[in-house]
């Protein structure tokens, strides 16, 4: 175990979980990530060994036969995780935002039906809010739902839809109008259909499309898709929730996971940036003795630990806040941000300690290089994040004049 990023206060539990999941890391994630990677190859067999280690159910409760964990023991899985390959936290991601939904936001008729089979990984979860044309203004929302007798019909197309072929259930957010008069706020008519589908690519059920892959400068091996919908019928009774309207915020409380999941991910590709970069400085020689003992090289090491270890304490803070109960958007905000941001610094230094060797595909680094950006756009931009923490400082700070 190193000695940057740990995590005090934790059980038994939850400290055989991280070693388990950090031992599969080691053993089956690393050795064949940057191959897969290079391919754009599905990680199938990695999958199929977190189905086996009981990754889908690791947040279900007990009653529907998850192991019922907390938001910080799923972070500190996704961290290791990402410190193998960012692209299989992805996979397991939108999984989670969809079943921590359901349980919190669903009917109970959803739940019982859902929640058992998405724990088992057997019904695989995705979500989808953006659109082609509206980037980070989800209330631009245009796909719509009207209503037609017991079935809601939905078109529009949606975009940036992570797992859109492998998944079986997407949680699609679009505009519902019924019972809402004209002039609604944009926020209060949205609402979250729970679609089931074929997974794959073309039409995956009658009205549903995706077209196929998006090409993407990293995040290889997981699929990233668009989601056409034209004329699909979808029955009332899977309205997330059974109410119309209600939409935007079951979507805001799922992103509040997402994001101490995104912060994790930035904590693991740091950790794994640093362990290269001093791993490498220990070995390549310069002017007759190791880089390491050059005091340029010395900083940067000094710098990419500092804030590796920074980045994971906002992580676990804003897990830890979210299990409590409390609202956790301003701690998630400054975790994402200031996560995302360390990474792509921290893999930066190590890609220059790697000198030229970091250009080249044989060295890991490379890889990492091209995954670190997703980081700062991947569930709302660094300047949402600012936007997000600014507004709630001055909710926080009021001025009283």
């Amino acid at each position: 175990m190193s000695r940057l990023a740990q995590t005090h206060g934790l059980t038994d539990v939850q400290q055989e979980i991280l070693s388990t999941v950090r031992d599969f890391v080691d053993k089956e994630i690393i050795p064949v990530a940057t191959e897969l990677e290079h391919r754009d190859e599905y990680p199938q067999r990695i999958v199929d060994g977190l189905k086996e280690l009981g990754l889908f159910g690791l947040m279900i409760p007990e009653e529907y036969g998850g192991l019922g964990e907390s938001l910080l023991t799923y972070a500190l899985c996704v961290e290791e995780i990402a410190r193998g390959w960012m692209s299989v936290s992805g996979i397991i991601n939108t999984h989670f935002i969809v079943a921590y939904m359901l349980k919190q936001h669903g009917t109970q008729e959803q739940k019982d039906y859902f929640l058992p089979k998405m724990a088992l990984g057997e019904i695989r979860g995705a979500f989808s809010m953006s659109e082609p044309g509206l980037g980070s203004d989800v209330s631009a929302i245009t796909s719509k739902a009207v209503r037609d007798g017991d079935e809601y019909v939905l078109n529009g197309q949606k975009m940036w839809l992570t797992n859109g072929g492998t998944s079986t259930l997407v949680a699609v957010l679009v505009r519902s109008d019924e019972g809402h008069p004209e002039g609604t706020a944009p926020h209060k008519s949205m609402t979250t259909f729970l679609v089931e589908k074929e997974p794959g690519f073309g039409e995956v059920r009658p009205g549903l499309t995706i077209p196929g892959k998006i090409d993407k400068m990293g995040y290889k091996g997981v699929d990233t898709t668009e989601l056409i919908m034209d004329g699909l019928r979808i029955p009332a009774d899977r309205v997330l929730g059974g109410a119309t309207g209600r939409g935007f915020y079951q979507m805001m409380d799922g992103v509040e996971v997402g994001r101490v999941n995104v912060a994790a991910r930035g904590c693991g590709v740091a950790q794994r940036a640093f362990e290269l970069g001093v791993s490498y400085a220990q070995q390549r020689h310069t002017f007759g003795k190791p880089i390491a003992q050059h005091q340029a090289i010395q900083f940067k090491l000094a710098e990419m630990a500092t804030k590796v270890e920074a980045a994971h304490a906002m992580m676990v803070n804003a897990a830890r806040k979210k299990d409590s109960g409390q609202r956790n958007d301003l701690e998630a905000g400054m975790a994402k941000y200031l996560a995302s941001e360390y990474c792509k610094e921290v893999v930066e230094d190590a890609f220059r300690i790697h000198g030229g060797y970091g250009f080249s595909k044989e060295y890991e680094i490379e890889r990492l290089y091209r995954e670190a950006p997703m980081l700062l756009i991947g569930e709302g931009t660094a300047e949402i994040q600012k936007m997000i923490i600014g507004r709630r400082l001055l909710e926080e700070y009021r001025f009283q004049g």
